[in-house]
């Protein structure tokens, strides 16, 4: 059963507790194809991606090409003879490539396909309010995330969940997920399903205009919109504290449903709680990031900073 010859594309963290796991139960991973190194920081190091780091480590046989159409890659990939390929967070491959092994390439997406299509599945399950997500492996075609689906896991989306602590519950299940998947395509069990044709849910790429908090929005909307982007990249906004104006990452957060009369945006600190007035009520911060400091809890922040009686966030980009 381990003799299936793997090669293993993929470049976050994600994907390295996916390999990580066909190594641990004895896959037979004969190459790992991940990004360039690419320079980064003030000294412009050259930063090897996660998988790279984690491959190096093992011994694995290490590809990174800038140009998947290039012949001297795919030259090289077809030395590797791999049977099956596995995708895990890397780029859309050419047909060259995903054609090459006998028994396909499949890839592991975290959503519940065909919804959530794209980059950022896991930030806009939550951003959306959506009460459940999960896993799917599919086979790869010529479009983005269409391919045929050959198994599906779910999970709940709890309350309070952020991207931070969904990206991880999604990670372990999708690498049990796609060893259940190996061990289907190893015996030829595989049974697949076309993806209905529905209006899906897209996930956009993020971008700074759609991680800025419209405070102007519903409450349960601006807080699911917090929390799907708490850790990273961060939900921001801008602070109009007397004539300074400040960026500011939003972290942790809670709401709270109370009627007020207050003027929508207006920031209300006092030496335990920071807090910012929306239609329903208000926005809790407990970890916030103002530019020019480091991310700290907010009572920490009003030890030592001071916002004046007219603070406010700015709607305007």
């Amino acid at each position: 059963m381990k003799d299936l010859r793997i090669v293993f594309m993929g470049t976050p963290d994600f994907a390295v507790t996916i390999l990580k796991n066909l190594i641990d139960h004895n896959y037979n991973v004969v190459g790992v194809i991940t990004a360039p190194d690419k320079p980064a920081g003030r000294g412009r190091k050259l930063n090897e991606s996660a998988v790279k780091k984690y491959a190096s480590a093992n011994g694995l046989n290490i590809l990174q090409p800038t140009n998947l159409k290039n012949v001297d890659f795919n030259t090289e990939l077809k030395k590797l003879n791999a049977d099956l390929q596995i995708v895990v967070a890397f780029r859309m491959l050419p047909k060259t490539v995903w054609q090459m092994p006998k028994k396909g390439t499949f890839n592991l997406h975290a959503s519940l396909l065909p919804e959530y299509r794209g980059a950022a599945p896991i930030h806009w399950a939550i951003i959306n309010g959506e009460t459940e997500t999960g896993v799917t492996t599919f086979f790869i075609d010529d479009k983005i995330d269409t391919g045929e689906i050959i198994l599906q896991e779910k999970i709940a989306i709890l309350k309070e969940e952020t991207v931070g602590t969904l990206h991880d519950k999604l990670m372990h299940l999708g690498a049990d997920l796609v060893l259940k998947t190996v061990d289907l395509i190893t015996k030829d069990k595989i049974t697949t399903t076309k993806q209905p044709n529905l209006e899906e849910k897209t996930a956009y790429k993020l971008n700074t205009d759609n991680c800025k908090i419209d405070f102007t929005d519903s409450l349960e909307n601006i807080y699911n919109k917090i929390r799907g982007l708490n850790p990273f990249p961060a939900a921001w906004t801008t602070i109009m504290n007397g004539e300074q104006e400040i960026t500011a990452k939003v972290y942790a957060v809670k709401k709270v449903f109370e009627s007020h009369t207050l003027t929508i945006g207006k920031i209300i600190a006092t030496k335990k709680e920071l807090k910012i007035a929306v239609k329903e009520g208000f926005i809790i911060i407990d970890e916030i990031k103002l530019s020019g400091k480091k991310k700290m809890d907010a009572q920490s922040l009003l030890n030592g900073y001071q916002f004046t009686e007219d603070a406010k966030v700015l709607q305007s980009l």
